[in-house]
């Protein structure tokens, strides 16, 4: 995953993942939206870009949502790399 400022100025940008695939401590049942950040609030400056689990891999589920967010409406473009199983 990679993050790109596309502002004038410095952005701050999160990465979270949502996932309802996680399992209830006494149930073991599944629990609905176990929310986990990969990156919080971190800084990137103009012009920059910040590349996220370099190397690493996160195996999602169909249903797990990766959301991204930056403090200024639409100024971080974000690329990413993904396998799929068939």
């Amino acid at each position: 995953l990679i993050l790109t400022n596309v502002h004038t100025s410095q952005v701050t940008a999160s990465v979270l993942l949502s996932s309802d695939t996680a399992t209830g401590t006494n149930t073991g049942a599944p629990v609905a939206n176990t929310d986990a950040y990969v990156l919080f609030n971190a800084p990137i400056p103009v012009g920059s870009t910040i590349e996220i689990l370099s190397g690493n891999k996160v195996v999602l589920q169909t249903t797990d949502i990766l959301k991204i967010d930056c403090n200024v409406t639409d100024k971080v473009s974000a690329v990413l790399s993904i396998m799929e199983i068939t």
